[in-house]
């Protein structure tokens, strides 16, 4: 085939015939031909291609370059003489290529002087053959080029694998050291989160270094001024099986130790200590004859600190044979994990030890009340012992003296001041009272509007003293209470009776009673001289009064407040304090669980007991139908029976907790809390347990009966209800004191 100029062409093993198939693709190589004569490349071909190699034919020298260019090749024939790049010229820029500088390089000439052969040796070139070439000569030559070549790529692809077979191994053994190290950091995040106590994370830090990074290890923890204290150290057992603990104390560690510390916190990263001072750490800790780490024969020690939001916590030293080297990702994870364990440690413990404190506090705050409740109870006594004799002592001059005007005036101003001191000698003895538990109320029931009567009257001379003009509003319907009737309106005298003395003369004070939900509200409001923002929180406490002058013109001792709250919480009410601000009056409120109370022999006289009937009992009527119960009370009360209403079932709970009613007549259908869950909590509930239940409903089928039977009552009536039939049924339970059973109440 003809080849013209600047054509090129490449013969491999598959196009000839020469082909044994011994050789390996892998194995073969690329031998160049350069000559401008296209007989000549034919020549080349015909002797070469016995080779079973690669041919490669280019007509010039430019052509050359670009072949080396695109691959590698085990020797080069190269025609000396041709036109526009000779032989020589070629092969220059050949050896100019880091590449190719090595390759060899037969020249191919039909004539060579001693010069020109000089020439071309200089170039690199490693043999001349002269034209007409002999074949086997030419072969022979070329063969031993390629069989070199063949052996550097054997060689080559031997040290990749080689390289390759390393850096599996390499992979292969981090692959088993991450592996490594995942299992132990896993263990060591559940056993170091396992515990909370300093002392026990230390024992186990130090058992997870020893053996499995290295066979000695100390722990230094630091304290807050990064002083070393007491170390513990852990040494592999002589058997190899387990740990050997041991603790020095600060006095015991070395100086090459406290070097060590110093050197890893202000790197605050692991170090390796050099070979000295290694062996010097090393000698100051085996100076304890316990420490049994001169049979390891250790040498390289590194230390790593224990930080926690770059706090230091402390240092631990490992030591390890020489030549041997810990894992130092392991081992500075495993001190960050750690480190964060005692922290954990450090906060619980401070946390104790405040609880600790906290607690003791508290009690000497207890001790010191009930010292002070103490103190306030035998000063009132011991006040309260002379009050008498100085009280009859004053009657007796107002008697026996002469009635002159001066000793009048003294005898009402004896007589002002005692009252005044005996008021304070009773406040004190409150406090103590409330204080130690010892406040005892008297329940009954009452109406509300007498019990404010009966506060205002009380508070009357401190409000005209002052020119208040004192408006009262009130329910239009009676509203009945129960619980103590002088406590209650000893409350509300305190309120007014503040009132009254923080509001300037010709003040206005406002008395309201209302009732919502089933709770009364009684509201005491002036235009006085307010209440500071700082001090509204602490109105209540004890002692606590806002700023006044030197004169004390208000007086009193500060316990009034305290005193009624104490009071109307023990009535399961509670007493709010509301202030604008300095200036602008103040408001206390009242909130009282009240109920409705229907009487036989109309209104009960405020502060009286209850007058019924013999054989009478307390009867709590529940309806949601206001007639129907209002009704239904009118006539149980003419039966004899104290009586109230309530309209739902939050408000009967309410009202059974102050009430206590020993029979109940409920309503199923109730808004709020239907009447089989108000049966349960009333059966729960100890004012409640053994009353007799009644329940009322619209529905009279057997698993009705039933249904009310399980929630806990006692009879079962079908509305409309027989009145009659009712006041039977209570009276019969009044005089047996026995519950009938839901069968005998369904058989009659």
């Amino acid at each position: 085939m003809p080849l013209k100029e600047g054509e090129g062409w490449t013969v491999g093993v598959g196009e000839t015939d020469t082909d044994n198939g011994n050789d390996k693709d892998a194995e073969k190589t690329s031998i160049l031909v350069v000559d401008d004569r296209p007989e000549q490349l034919l020549v080349f071909r015909t002797i070469l291609e016995e080779l079973g190699q690669n041919l490669v034919f280019v007509r010039s020298g430019g052509e050359a370059l670009r072949e080396i260019l695109t691959q590698e090749f085990a020797v080069i024939l190269l025609d000396v003489n041709m036109p526009q790049m000779d032989g020589f010229e070629a092969a220059k820029l050949i050896r100019d290529y880091r590449k190719t500088a090595h390759t060899p390089i037969i020249f191919v000439t039909a004539y060579a002087d001693e010069l020109q052969t000089a020439r071309g040796y200089s170039l690199g070139a490693v043999d001349y053959i002269l034209t007409p070439v002999n074949p086997q000569v030419l072969r022979t030559k070329v063969k031993v080029f390629v069989e070199l070549s063949v052996m550097r790529q054997r060689e080559r692809r031997r040290a990749e694998e080689r390289v390759g077979l390393a850096a599996a191994e390499a992979a292969r053994k981090a692959a088993e050291s991450n592996a490594r190290r995942a299992e132990l950091l896993s263990h060591a995040s559940r056993v170091l989160s396992g515990t909370l106590d300093a002392a026990v994370a230390s024992r186990q830090l130090l058992e997870l270094v020893v053996p499995r990074l290295a066979p000695f290890a100390m722990l230094v923890p630091l304290s807050e001024q990064r002083q070393p204290q007491a170390a513990l150290v852990c040494t592999v057992k002589a058997t190899g099986d387990g740990c050997d603990f041991l603790v020095l104390s600060e006095d015991d560690l070395a100086v090459p130790v406290r070097d060590g510390i110093t050197l890893a916190l202000e790197r605050s990263a692991c170090v390796d200590l050099d070979d000295a001072a290694a062996h010097l750490l090393l000698s100051g800790v085996m100076v304890d004859a316990r420490v049994p780490a001169a049979r390891m024969a250790l040498q390289s020690v590194a230390a790593a600190p224990l930080f926690f939001s770059d706090k230091p916590l402390g240092v631990l030293f490992v030591a390890d044979r020489p030549g041997n080297l810990c894992d130092r990702a392991a081992l500075e994870e495993l001190v960050s994990r750690a480190a964060i364990a005692f922290e954990n440690a450090r906060l619980v413990r401070n946390l104790q030890i405040e609880v600790m404190e906290r607690q003791i506090a508290e009690e000497k705050l207890r001790q010191a009340s009930r010292r002070k409740d103490e103190f306030l109870a035998m000063l009132s006594h011991e006040l309260r012992n002379p009050l008498a004799p100085i009280s009859n002592a004053i009657e007796l001059v107002r008697r026996m003296a002469p009635n002159e005007p001066k000793i009048v005036w003294a005898g009402e101003v004896m007589d002002r001041q005692v009252k005044h001191l005996t008021q304070l000698v009773e406040e004190l003895l409150d406090v103590a009272r409330i204080g130690q538990g010892k406040i005892a109320l008297k329940k009954e029931s009452f109406e509300l509007s007498a019990l404010l009567a009966h506060a205002v009257e009380t508070a009357r001379p401190g409000i005209e003293a002052r020119g208040h003009k004192l408006r009262i509003k009130q329910p239009e319907k009676p509203v009945w209470l129960q619980g103590d009737f002088g406590r209650l309106a000893q409350s509300v005298d305190n309120l007014l009776s503040n009132a009254a003395k923080y509001t300037e003369k010709s003040g206005a004070l406002d008395l309201t009673a209302k009732v919502e939900g089933g709770t009364a509200i009684v509201s005491v409001r002036d235009n006085g001289i307010g209440i500071d923002a700082a001090l509204l929180p602490r109105i209540f406490e004890l002692f606590e009064q806002g700023e006044r002058g030197l004169d004390r013109s208000q007086g009193g001792l500060g316990v009034g407040l305290s005193v009624a709250r104490s009071l109307v919480e023990a009535h399961h009410g509670r007493l709010e304090a509301s202030s604008d601000g300095v200036g602008k009056g103040s408001e206390f409120r009242i909130f009282l669980p009240c109920v409705t109370v229907v009487q036989r022999n109309g209104d009960a006289p405020a502060g009286s007991k209850h007058v019924r009937d013999a054989g009478g009992v307390r009867v709590l009527i529940v309806e949601d139908n206001t007639d129907a119960a209002e009704s239904s009370a009118l006539y149980l009360g003419m039966e004899g029976h104290s009586v109230k209403a309530v309209h739902d079932g939050k408000q009967a709970l309410d009202c059974a907790r102050v009430f206590a009613p020993q029979v109940v007549v409920l309503d199923i259908g109730l808004p709020v809390v239907d009447g089989y869950a108000v049966a349960r909590a009333l059966r729960a509930a100890p004012e409640t347990r053994s009353a007799l239940l009644i329940a009322l409903t619209g529905y009279g089928q057997k698993e009705d009966i039933e249904r009310a039977m399980e929630a806990g009552f006692d009879l079962h009536l079908v509305k409309p209800a027989d009145l009659k039939r009712l006041a039977e049924m209570i009276g019969e339970f009044s005089v047996s004191e026995t519950r009938p059973s839901m069968a005998t109440s369904a058989e009659r």
